[in-house]
């Protein structure tokens, strides 16, 4: 499938980014397959921003980094609208919703407790099975035409049953690459659309290098005060996880529990109340940044937290752009980013079975509410937010029920 940008595509305001990502971080449960399918339905679907399979090409490419992924796509988008202040927009308006319901949780603000507010909770988990089903089928449709392209995404669905992990991903993302170099090819070389991305070769090698400065420079400053070390834990916490989402809680208890900064309990409270919350969960750093012990703590210690956590990944997407732009206009490259973007609908489809349904349908009302969900996103083209405030009512109604 050929990766053109929209013809008609203009270029946007900071302001715009801002205003459709802060929507999104305000909506966006269920973690980043999830939030995959949010910023399909509003960037690709509703706004046409970007196509499907431009689309599919960040979404491989922030595979493929060390980081969050789902807001690695998020800053690429504001990026591509709006320049580097859209970069910036995009990335803000997601994160902060959710980074300052942390720091409010950390400062001792309620989270929902007790069976109603587990019901909205359990409502919102099937919120996200109805947006990821979503995009897997969207994304099957546009990027698995044929038999081919469909045996890759299951090979990747079946690979990524089989190994859960970081690991499995990267695997199913190379191999889906090369079958796409083999069996995808195009008869002809095909024409790629120009993105013009801010971002010059000069730019991203200064990223790339600052990375593995901090990478490599920042153990020589835990000398200096608690602040660069605090710094420094969350900074590798970001550097050294391939996956995102749940696969950080390891590191980032290593990096704040096992040095005494935070007790066990406060620790799994957090993480509980980051579950809760909307937007990347990388913004559970805000929670530990404010919550630990000596300072810098409070906004400090959440400021340094989130930069932290988040600035590995960043650097790492803006110093690869300008070089996966040359790279997916070569004809081979092409015909492997067919292979890549299919065993990304594999990627999500094993992620929608595992663990969006799993830890989200346990009954027939469950099903009956996320397939509600599904039909109306589908078929009636309900807005997410409506079927998130759908999936909230409808998991406290369970709740009484039963």
């Amino acid at each position: 499938m050929t990766i053109a940008a929209p013809p008609e595509r203009e270029e946007g305001t900071p302001g715009e980014v801002l205003r459709a990502f802060f929507l999104l971080g305000l909506t966006s449960f269920g973690g980043p397959v999830a939030h995959i399918g949010y910023f399909r339905a509003a960037i690709v679907e509703r706004r046409r921003w970007l196509d499907e399979a431009a689309y599919a090409d960040l979404v491989a490419l922030c595979q493929f980094l060390p980081g969050p992924a789902s807001s690695q796509v998020g800053f690429s988008i504001g990026l591509l609208r709006a320049g580097w202040l859209g970069g910036l927009a995009a990335w803000a308006g997601f994160t902060l919703p959710s980074a300052l319901a942390l720091l409010l949780f950390a400062y001792g603000a309620g989270a929902l407790n007790g069976p109603l507010g587990a019901g909205v909770l359990h409502g919102l988990k099937l919120v996200a099975v109805a947006i990821v089903a979503q995009a897997v089928w969207g994304m099957a449709r546009t990027l698995c035409p044929d038999r081919i392209h469909a045996t890759i995404a299951l090979g990747a669905t079946l690979l990524l049953l089989a190994l859960p992990s970081s690991l499995g991903q990267i695997a199913a993302i190379l191999l889906g690459g090369l079958a796409g170099w083999r069996f995808c090819r195009a008869p002809a070389p095909v024409g790629v659309g120009h993105f013009p991305l801010p971002v010059s070769r000069r730019a991203g090698m200064a990223a790339l290098f600052l990375f593995f400065l901090l990478l490599g420079g920042l153990p020589l400053l835990r000398g200096l005060g608690q602040g660069p070390a605090l710094f420094e834990a969350f900074y590798y916490s970001g550097a050294l996880v391939f996956g995102g989402g749940h696969v950080v809680l390891p590191l980032l208890r290593e990096a704040v529990v096992v040095p005494g900064w935070l007790g066990d309990d406060a620790f799994l409270a957090g993480y509980g109340a980051a579950q809760a919350v909307p937007g990347p969960l990388f913004t559970f750093a805000a929670y530990l940044g404010a919550a630990v012990r000596p300072a810098p703590n409070g906004l400090a210690g959440a400021a340094l937290a989130l930069i932290g956590i988040f600035l590995p990944g960043l650097l790492a997407l803006v110093g690869t752009l300008p070089f996966w732009e040359s790279f997916r206009r070569r004809a081979g490259a092409q015909a492997a980013m067919r292979g890549v973007n299919a065993a990304v609908v594999g990627l999500l489809g094993a992620a929608l079975y595992s663990p969006v349904w799993t830890g989200a349908v346990r009954g027939p009302a469950d099903f009956a509410l996320a397939l509600a969900g599904f039909v109306l996103l589908t078929v009636w083209r309900a807005p997410p937010l409506a079927v998130v405030l759908l999936g909230a009512v409808g998991g406290l109604a369970v709740a009484v029920v039963n």
